[in-house]
């Protein structure tokens, strides 16, 4: 990148740059394996249960998920265009919508719930130490909670070995994490096959959930009551994902071609999320057998194991944690933050950020705090980030036609900085369409993650919820388009250079 007169420095750096042909070093097999490698983590893996326990059949539930991913890949594709096409993260592609300083906006936005989800898996990479600690030891770790805190010693020390491991990958960069889960994904594929294996042979057959029925179907204790059931179950699926489809620019402006990140995320998301809760339904059916009851947790399954099986089943419980938090949970904030404040932060010092909140804001407490709906309130979120990608895409696609202008999306009073706005450098299109996409699932989200405290939220609003990501990213698409088109500001479409350089 050339440094032009023109060029703001609080909207540059070189972690925010277009990335340059050598930097472009992702082919389609490194995102099949980002993705093998995000999709095989703990709470992926227990997705199926909520839906068995709520009525579903094993299939039914297997099929929901797979349907979920199928949808979220949709816009995981189509936003993923922009940072392959211009090798631009999510922060920078927000620009031409939000305008150059709205655009914080929503990267502030993603990276706070990013970073709750980096603090909440560390912590439970730290509880898997702390358990293979105590079978190593022939004991169970204990001792008095540390005043303040409320976890004992062991607790946090153990907790601060794997925020470190995640350190190192923060400190030596992108392809550090590249790496990491392009060669750990045969690993996960292998392990699962070896999972089932091991609970085939121990339980003399699959366990009695693979025949367990619907409870949906006739004479079943919730007859009838499938589809009230299935379109919050779908919704919560998408959910699961919906801030990666965000961000997801990030990873695709490393791709050498569009086909790598089209390919290479169609055969990484879909089909392995479906396949991951078949294991889980597989392997928890033999659980039944095993122990007389089902057992979703792999932590506390891996804990039950005897001998070699148990140190083999948690140290890779433990690769697949690291690989998957700084995947998912790391790239996107560590990026956002440096948006804020291109001049003073870069991609590892927004990494450092993201992991430094990790450790402030206690993640034990906030899971022990919220119960057992913390999950509820970060998909909640997550799918309350769906009006953002709906303005994305349109923009994008329909108000540019794919056309940017890159060098303009670095430029403090450029094209991009909406000049004729109420507020210089934000589209208030943007905000308002974000607005008005939200409102109408803020009661039903409220009432969702803290039910005690609003108990009389309406009907509608709960149905309304029911399709919170569907109904905020179309409510919004809707409200942009009409308003950028009744807006006079010149869209400037750049009509040549796939890779604008500056």
């Amino acid at each position: 990148m050339n440094q032009d007169h023109s060029v703001n420095f609080e909207l540059w750096n070189e972690d925010l740059a277009p990335t340059t042909a050598s930097q472009r070093t992702w082919r389609w097999f490194h995102f099949a394996a980002l993705w093998v490698g995000m999709v095989m983590c703990i709470p992926a893996y227990t997705l199926a249960a909520s839906l068995i326990e709520g009525g579903m059949s094993a299939m039914q539930a297997v099929l929901t998920v797979f349907l979920a991913n199928a949808i979220v890949l949709l816009p995981m594709l189509l936003i993923g265009h922009a940072g392959t096409k211009y090798g631009i993260p999510y922060a920078v592609l927000a620009r031409a919508s939000f305008g150059t300083s709205g655009a914080k906006l929503p990267a502030l936005m993603r990276a706070i719930v990013a970073c709750g989800w980096y603090g909440i898996q560390t912590w439970f990479g730290g509880q898997m130490i702390y358990t293979l600690a105590g079978v190593m030891l022939g004991h169970a770790l204990g001792g008095e909670a540390i005043a303040g805190l409320g976890i004992n010693g062991a607790q946090l020390i153990c907790f601060l070995i794997f925020w470190a491991i995640q350190f190192w990958y923060i400190f030596h960069g992108m392809d550090s994490i590249r790496k990491l889960e392009t060669y750990t994904a045969p690993l996960k594929i292998l392990i699962c096959f070896v999972l089932l294996g091991w609970v085939y042979n121990k339980a003399g057959g699959f366990g009695p959930i693979l025949d367990q029925p619907s409870q949906f179907v006739e004479g079943g204790k919730k007859a009838g009551q499938f589809w009230s059931s299935f379109w919050p179950s779908l919704t919560a699926m998408v959910g699961f994902w919906a801030t990666l489809a965000l961000n997801i620019p990030d990873f695709t402006r490393f791709a050498k071609t569009q086909r790598d990140q089209v390919l290479g995320q169609s055969i990484g998301l879909p089909v392995p999320m479906a396949l991951l809760s078949m294991l889980a339904v597989i392997v928890t059916s033999a659980t039944v057998v095993l122990y007389g009851k089902a057992i979703w947790d792999p932590v506390d399954l891996a804990s039950r194991m005897t001998g070699i099986a148990v140190l083999i089943a948690l140290i890779v419980l433990l690769i697949d944690t690291v690989s998957v938090n700084l995947a998912a949970n790391l790239v996107g904030p560590a990026y956002d933050f440096s948006a804020l404040s291109p001049k003073l932060i870069s991609y590892k010092t927004g990494g450092y950020i993201t992991a430094f909140i990790a450790i402030a804001i206690m993640p034990w407490k906030i899971l022990e705090s919220t119960q057992g709906y913390i999950f509820t309130w970060l998909i909640g979120y997550s799918a309350l980030l769906g009006p953002i990608a709906g303005i994305l895409i349109v923009d994008y696609y329909l108000i540019r036609k794919t056309g940017l202008d890159v060098a303009q999306l670095y430029v403090a009073d450029g094209d991009y900085s909406y000049v004729g706005s109420a507020i210089p450098g934000w589209n208030m299109a943007a905000i308002i369409a974000f607005i008005i996409g939200v409102l109408p699932n803020i009661p039903g989200f409220l009432n969702a993650a803290f039910p005690a405290s609003f108990p009389t939220t309406s009907v509608a609003f709960k149905t309304i919820y029911t399709y919170a990501w569907f109904v905020g990213l179309l409510l919004s698409s809707l409200v942009y388009m009409i308003m950028m088109q009744g807006q006079s500001l010149t869209l400037k479409n750049a009509t040549s250079g796939e890779h604008a350089s500056m």
